[in-house]
């Protein structure tokens, strides 16, 4: 057999690799050593840093080809077929791609060696093993590089139908309790309650990880999958209770109407699934969500925000500006502070409401440099306000992220030092809803603070849980009730007797009152009837700009 195989010449056995190549996705090559010559299935050259898939002086050519730092072990390889007798080749490296990125592959190849052992070729295949998988065994479904393959055949639009993106719930919770093999199960068992709630001409692929892809070009409406996914959601439940609640989990579905694609393309329909996964579990889980393009467009709009505030925060803050809006007391109706309010302005949404942007900032912890920043702007100008109004207090709104994220304490007070404010002209503001996230944390916080002698103010009383046991457990000095409730306590006298006892309740804890919000002329004279120490809203004076606030409130 060696004689017969040492008889064959190079254009043979390159024809049979070029035969052979259409009908396999890896790569045939064979290394002739007489002749020096290096054949390689023709689609390698598309895909690799070739100038040809045949050439001679291979040394040279394989050196180009391969990734620097790997070559040397590629070198002694070949050598030792050379100088030995070894007749099998088996080494994992990185081949250059036609960009010049390193690929990961396995090389595998068989020596033929004539009689006296002087190697004549050596033969075999190069697979990349970093390439996408196309199939799971573990679910028994087709992979995402299938289903990409699938939707590439459609050019200008899908079929009438829909997709529907399922994910599971609690999985990694699984994995933790029972192990990660118990979890393999749980993946199994889904896939199979999928596939047998599928409907004729409906196709099922594991999309990523835990994640399923129903996808229908059979023109049936988003209302029938629906069904299709509570279905499911039926045959899970009924396994979690044959199991007797040893494992629980859920799933939730992302799914979406063929004719909201207005591209057919892979991308986009992955894209869109994933989104509409994703509002899903944010809803709660266990739940299915169809997508709609009004909602993708507020999740751009508020993933292009997020962008915009980073880079401001990193440029030095442009585009933030503090605003000031006047606390009036209510028997005089005289200016004694202001409370700094973070403003922002982009190029491409103009001015955004801090409704919009503030809690983007607490997600995604810019809060910190962001509060740290308005902490500074407000000492400033409380520092300027003083020249005319000596007793002149500042407040500055803290959000709950800063205290679980920062050292907001040291802050403040440093702060307070550097600009050589009174701490008794310093108010510290916190919703309720904030504390309740931040209970120990801020009561340990605020010790500090009072012992500086800085004034706390509850913000947003009425909006949120109303627990009056922090009234006791922090002993606020100011308690504000927000403009939501103190307007229908305005126009309402059920709602004025509601706010009137937790008006006296606040002040038999020696607490003071600041009514928010005051709008009319109307709110004005009822709400004074309560009575509160301090006052603030629209019909008193707006936020504006500290040169504003300077001119009008201060400098009059």
């Amino acid at each position: 057999m060696k004689q017969n195989f040492d008889q064959l010449n190079t254009d043979t056995i390159c024809d049979v690799i070029r035969l052979l190549s259409p009908a396999v996705d890896d790569y045939l090559y064979v290394y002739d050593f007489r002749s020096d010559h290096y054949f390689i299935s023709p689609h390698a050259s598309e895909r690799f840093m070739l100038s040809d898939y045949a050439f001679t002086n291979v040394a040279e050519n394989l050196e180009k080809m391969v990734y620097p730092e790997d070559y040397p072990k590629l070198r002694n390889d070949l050598n030792g077929i050379l100088t030995t007798d070894r007749c099998t080749h088996d080494l994992t490296y990185r081949l250059l791609s036609a960009s010049g990125k390193p690929v990961w592959i396995n090389c595998r190849g068989t020596v033929v060696r004539d009689e006296t052992g002087r190697p004549l070729y050596m033969a075999g295949c190069i697979n990349e093993i970093g390439k996408i998988q196309k199939a799971d065994n573990l679910s028994g479904l087709l992979g995402a590089a299938e289903l990409k393959l699938h939707l590439s055949q459609y050019t200008n639009r899908f079929p009438d139908g829909f997709m529907l993106r399922i994910g599971l719930d609690g999985l990694k919770g699984v994995n933790a309790r029972l192990g990660v093999e118990y979890g393999d199960l749980v993946l199994q068992k889904t896939a199979e309650f999928i596939a047998e709630c599928l409907l004729p001409g409906e196709k099922l692929y594991r999309v990523v990880g835990d994640e399923f892809l129903i996808l229908d070009f059979e023109g049936r409406k988003t209302s029938e999958g629906k069904e299709l996914y509570r279905n499911v959601r039926d045959k899970i439940r009924d396994f979690i209770m044959q199991k007797n609640y040893e494992v629980l989990f859920t799933i939730s579905g992302g799914m979406l109407d063929c004719g909201d694609i207005d591209e057919a393309s892979y991308s986009q329909v992955m894209k869109f699934t994933e989104f509409a996964l994703n509002e899903a579990k944010r809803l709660g889980k266990n739940t299915c969500y169809l997508y709609r393009p009004e909602d993708y467009g507020k999740f751009l709009r508020r993933r292009t925000l997020n962008l915009h505030l980073r880079q401001a925060i990193n440029n030095h803050f442009e585009g933030f500006e503090a605003y000031y809006q006047p606390l009036f007391s209510s028997d005089d109706q005289r200016l004694i502070g202001a409370e700094a309010l973070m403003r922002f302005h982009s190029e491409e949404f103009g001015m955004v409401s801090p409704g919009e942007f503030i809690p983007i900032l607490e997600e995604t912890s810019l809060i910190v440099p962001a509060g740290r920043w308005i902490m500074h702007e407000a000492l400033k100008m409380c520092c300027e306000v003083h020249k005319y109004i000596p007793d002149f207090k500042i407040s500055i709104n803290i959000s709950h992220v800063q205290i679980m994220r920062s050292s907001i304490g040291r802050e403040i007070l440093a702060a307070i030092e550097q600009y050589g404010v009174d701490p008794k002209c310093v108010t510290i503001e916190l919703t309720e809803s904030g504390l309740l996230e931040t209970d120990t944390r801020f009561t340990t916080l605020w010790s500090h603070l009072k012992e500086a002698g800085i004034t706390l103010a509850l913000d947003d009383f009425g909006t949120g849980y109303s627990n009056f046991h922090y009234f006791t457990d922090l002993q606020p000095d100011i308690v504000k009730i927000d403009r939501t409730f103190a307007a229908k306590a305005a126009t309402d006298e059920f709602e004025f007797e509601i706010l009137s006892l937790f008006s006296k309740m606040i002040h038999e804890l020696n607490l003071k009152v600041c009514v928010e919000g005051v709008e009319t002329a109307a709110e004005l004279e009822k709400l004074c009837q309560l009575p509160p120490e301090y006052l603030q809203g629209f019909l008193l004076g707006r936020p504006c700009p500290k040169e504003q606030f300077m001119e009008q409130f201060v400098q009059k």
